[in-house]
């Protein structure tokens, strides 16, 4: 049954999951998808029951995978095939319903912490790197032998960094190799000194060393992509990295490098639009696009004070995976937030295809908070978790009394004065702005009458007491295309 407000069930059973047959060579399956030590993972728990979760794209090698792993194991394997959301997440929920008491992720990973504990294993696959065509291609964008590089890539492509590095450092004497913020096991001590850890990665920095100081020589990506914005995790980078230093992305196969800067300079102008677009916004519809991350309810709680305090509306919806379809339901939205993880709340603002522009949390934040720093000083934060108390980045708002409300803005898109905010008291359970009407009447001023009001068609109108009463007739009969007392066409 299809529903305005969800995909339709015909959907799921006609969509292709994964290409058919497998996609990866017998002889390559242990060394991509790491079993041996995935058969380790599952030893040393002593687990009998254990998800496997894949992306859609390598649901081809599923069945294989999980019977090799059941063979080697002799525990009862679960293939998760589809997730609510996105499948950079991991699917806690899924994983409870099978009676999993542990979780093998394959594929890219936001590495987000779950909401609920769980042991996980993440298995990123092994892309093939050519390491003498990218170490040729960094010795041609990075002549300086003493320029201060950082070597990130695509989650594939963690394997070769090290491997990467060997080749370059008799040469480059200040070079740093990122790796993925994988969770620690249990038990194990930290790191001294502890590394830094952004982007979903961890840097080594030395004592007195910032990021800022460094640029970037990112190894992933295509060159048969046909549009490389679509890319989440690289625009994070993009978004996040220091305007002023140089970045670089090179493909593993051929060593063919580009250079990010205009690409990064697009991202952040779309950014500060999307920002203006929601201080000019009145209704926010706040989208719930993760149940299986931690802290959501805590963000989500942030995000409706957020716009409460800039005196604006707003509205929660869980509508699953957003799309524009669902979200044409709700044309009364001046914008969209998706509270996500970080792949999953950038990768709709990649597409242009919805009616109403979709930000990220961050955004929302830049728009509604007034002691936010300046564009040029603020971070980009893509997880939600950064914007909350406790995290070295929050800020928090300033109080009701505070000049920085009364700040005159003006919006860059309709080159109107923006009103400032009118504060409402915390006990107030619904808005208490009152519009004086010509009749003297008082009614409560909500963005959504307002919106309704605008319409040419609002509904059905009863007319209570404005129509004589008459007995009840025998009406048409029949369905539309074809009513009984019309004659056959």
């Amino acid at each position: 049954m299809e529903s305005t407000f969800s995909s339709p069930a015909e959907a799921a059973l006609q969509r292709e999951a994964g290409a058919p047959g497998m996609l990866t060579p017998v002889a390559d399956l242990d060394r991509v998808y790491e079993l041996q030590r995935v058969v380790g993972f599952v030893r040393d728990l002593g687990c009998q029951r254990v998800a496997l979760q894949f992306p859609d794209q390598l649901l081809g090698d599923a069945g294989v995978v999980a019977a090799r792993l059941e063979e080697a194991t002799g525990s009862k394997m679960f293939i998760l095939g589809d997730t609510a959301y996105g499948s950079c997440c991991v699917d806690v929920l899924g994983a409870e319903q099978a009676g999993a008491q542990a979780l093998v992720h394959f594929g890219t990973a936001c590495l987000s912490p779950p909401a609920r504990p769980l042991p996980v294993a993440f298995v990123f696959g092994q892309r093939s790197v050519d390491l003498e065509l990218c170490a040729k291609a960094f010795e041609a964008q990075t002549p300086d032998p003493t320029a201060p590089v950082v070597l990130l890539s695509e989650p594939a492509c963690a394997h070769a960094l090290e491997a990467l590095a060997t080749f370059l450092r008799p040469r480059y004497v200040d070079l740093l190799v990122s790796s993925p913020a994988l969770p620690l096991p249990v038990g194990s001590p930290c790191p001294e000194p502890e590394p830094l850890e952004r982007f979903g990665r961890r840097f080594p920095l030395a004592p007195g060393r910032h990021l800022e100081e460094y640029g970037a020589f990112y190894v992933g990506g295509s060159e048969a992509s046909s549009d490389p914005d679509l890319d989440p995790d690289l625009n994070r980078l993009l978004l996040g990295w220091a305007p002023e230093r140089p970045f670089f992305s090179c493909c593993p196969d051929t060593g063919k490098t580009h250079d990010e800067g205009v690409r990064a300079g697009r991202l952040r102008a779309r950014r500060r639009y999307l920002v203006e677009r929601a201080r000019d916004a009145r209704v926010v519809g706040l989208l719930v696009g993760t149940l299986g991350v931690a802290r959501h309810r805590e963000a989500l709680a942030h995000l409706r004070n957020l716009t409460k305090a800039a005196g604006k509306r707003s509205y929660v919806l869980a509508l699953g995976r957003p799309t524009p379809p669902k979200l044409a339901n709700f044309p009364e939205m001046d914008v969209f937030v998706l509270l996500a993880c970080p792949l999953g709340a950038l990768a709709p603002q990649c597409s242009g295809s919805f009616f109403r522009p979709v930000l990220a949390p961050c955004d929302l934040e830049a728009a509604c908070n007034p002691a936010w720093p300046s564009p040029g000083l603020a971070p980009h934060l893509t997880h939600y978790a950064d914007l909350l108390p406790g995290s070295p980045f929050h800020v928090p708002l300033p109080p009701p009394e505070s000049e920085l409300w009364d700040t005159p803005d003006v919006s860059l898109i309709t080159g109107e004065l923006r009103p400032p905010p009118a504060w409402k008291p915390s006990d107030d359970p619904g808005c208490s702005a009152l519009t004086p009407r010509p009749q003297l009447e008082l009614v409560e001023s909500s963005p959504a009458a307002s919106f309704l009001s605008s319409r040419s068609w609002q509904g059905l109108q009863p007319h209570l007491g404005q129509t004589p009463v008459t007995g009840a007739v025998s009406g048409r009969r029949g369905i539309a295309i074809a009513y009984e007392d019309e004659g056959s066409s």
